[in-house]
């Protein structure tokens, strides 16, 4: 064996191994930008609308929207943040709040579709409405944000196929067949069940939104309603804002079984922000929180701090103190959509994200519509390829609004 001197073996390595070199950091940020110049990213669910109506009152319909940011607190969304985080079509959600009587619910979803046609042709340099694939592609090109509309529950409908038309007529992409509350024709997922999944006339009620070409959307509702509405319809379905349940048990959540159907169906589930949904530590909080609230003060009969609001108030605030609520972060958003991708499939998965409808319950790192490159640049760096980014992004909900657009034609 030759035996070298030691700087001169050192030197020899030094130059035979120039591969072992550190390579650049690839730049995420611009293959983003890259993927969101060639697909609109589509966010399926944000209630601005609903914000800006309880907030500004008649004001809403003058309000400068472009900037907000200085209540950051108050709004997730105006038009530069919505440019910031390259925003290329959005679902608006016309929600009105369930425990309303029906024809009030139809009324004040009507106004809540007014805003929404307002916004837009206040800002026709930012927003232009959308109802088909095609509408959204356009607006993409054309440098605007496409307009869509999604009427966030079964009970805005009064029981009126005739009703849901109108909508439809009025520009209205989805139906949420339920919300919070469990309705006539459709059990939710965050209320006693009465019906064990959808009724004759809730099975109707798909039917007519696959004749439409409107999306059914199943955030909200329950698990035999998700089943029963994918057996019945002719199209692909949405869950517009909904996560996991393998990562998150919450019922708001998609099961692995669900997701397995969903698959063959077509469909997408669109991811949502809110915490509670997020994380079962958050989830296992929350409940403990207001477990806590009814404890001390729960009128008129219970609680330790009955009827005395400024002492329950002190009290809450000394247990919040021993039980701060956990952190959430954008890396357990990304964890939902890879869960999802794995289960259903990378064509199945999509964004959903609720701004403007949580009161704040957003992870660290997703507080604004700004943010949307950062959850994709996470993807990224776990190993997601362009294409399949482009998918998340809006490719996977542009084939199921064609599929959609398609079977209308033989429903």
């Amino acid at each position: 064996m030759i035996r070298l001197p030691a700087l001169v073996l050192l030197s020899a390595i030094v130059v035979a191994t120039p591969a072992i070199a550190a390579a650049p950091s690839p730049d995420y940020a611009a293959r983003v930008a890259r993927v969101l110049r060639a697909t609109p990213l589509i966010d399926g669910h944000n209630d601005w609308p609903e914000t800006l109506r309880e907030n500004e009152g008649d004001k809403r319909w003058t309000l400068d929207l472009t900037d907000l940011s200085a209540t950051p607190g108050r709004y997730n969304t105006d038009i530069n943040r919505l440019r910031k985080g390259m925003v290329g079509g959005q679902f608006w959600s016309v929600w009105v709040s369930p425990e309303l009587p029906g024809d009030e619910q139809v009324i004040q979803t009507l106004e809540q579709i007014d805003l929404v046609r307002s916004i837009v042709g206040r800002y026709p340099h930012a927003f232009v409405l959308a109802r088909t694939a095609a509408d959204v592609r356009r607006a993409h090109a054309s440098g605007r944000i496409a307009s869509m509309i999604g009427v966030e529950g079964g009970g805005q409908i009064d029981g009126s196929l005739s009703v849901l038309r109108t909508y439809a007529a009025l520009g209205a992409g989805y139906l949420t067949l339920t919300h919070s509350r469990t309705i006539d024709w459709a059990d939710s997922a965050t209320d006693d069940p009465k019906h064990g999944g959808l009724t004759e006339f809730g099975k109707q009620v798909v039917r007519e939104l696959n004749r439409l070409g409107m999306l059914v959307d199943l955030a909200h509702v329950s698990e035999s309603v998700m089943r029963d509405a994918i057996a019945v319809s002719s199209a692909p379905v949405i869950f517009s804002h909904s996560s996991a349940r393998a990562v998150n048990d919450h019922p708001r959540n998609v099961s692995d079984d669900v997701l397995r159907l969903l698959k063959a169906n077509g469909g997408v589930v669109m991811v949502n922000y809110a915490t509670p949904y997020v994380s079962d530590a958050y989830r296992r909080w929350a409940a403990d929180s207001s477990a806590e609230k009814t404890r001390l003060n729960a009128p008129p009969f219970g609680g330790l701090d009955i009827g005395q609001p400024e002492k329950a108030a002190a009290d809450y605030a000394e247990w919040l103190k021993a039980h701060p609520a956990p952190r959430v972060t954008l890396s357990e958003v990304a964890d939902h959509i890879e869960h999802i991708a794995k289960v259903a499939g990378v064509d199945h998965v999509g964004i959903g994200s609720d701004f403007d409808g949580v009161g704040g319950q957003l992870p660290e790192g997703l507080a604004d519509v700004s943010t949307y490159p950062a959850l994709l640049v996470e993807l990224m760096r776990r190993g997601w390829s362009d294409a399949d980014v482009a998918k998340l992004a809006g490719g996977n909900l542009l084939r199921v609004m064609e599929a959609a657009e398609k079977a209308s034609k033989t429903s």
